[in-house]
């Protein structure tokens, strides 16, 4: 999951989609994916069609959310939480999650305060400040107590 490069990023959602699809075997990490895309019946279309989507751009300008970008982040979140890196994580997406119901929902929220940790970490040249970054998320829990 780790390049630079747009395409080769998404073609692992493709791949593992199709995987799946077609009762291949998936690595650990396919299997996450494919249980993300899941969640996201939303998107299914997407995955069927990757000559159209692989390369298709798209601009918050124009009201259009980028399906892999979203889905990258609950990627993001649950190696997170697995790892409980920042410290805390866990125990604030668990409580987020039981208040919520499920654990998606708790990851939707938590994906605002991640969006706004990667965006001033790159605003600042500067790596993503974990601190600042748990700060945001028990502002979000705290509005759930």
């Amino acid at each position: 999951m780790f390049s630079d490069n747009r395409t080769e990023l998404r073609k692992q959602f493709f791949d593992a989609w199709s995987k799946q699809e077609n009762n291949e075997i998936l690595s650990p990490l396919e299997v996450t994916i494919c249980q993300v895309i899941a969640e996201h019946p939303e998107y299914h279309f997407i995955f069927s069609n990757m000559d159209r989507y692989i390369n298709q751009d798209y601009l918050p300008e124009f009201g259009e959310a980028n399906p892999f970008l979203h889905l990258s982040m609950h990627l993001g979140i649950r190696e997170q939480v697995s790892t409980n890196r920042p410290k805390g994580i866990s125990q604030i997406h668990q409580s987020l999650s039981i208040k919520l119901g499920n654990n998606l929902e708790a990851e939707h929220l938590m994906m605002d305060a991640l969006a706004e940790t990667l965006w001033q970490a790159q605003r600042d040249n500067q790596a993503p400040d974990e601190a600042q970054y748990i700060k945001r998320l028990k502002k979000i829990l705290k509005r759930y107590n």
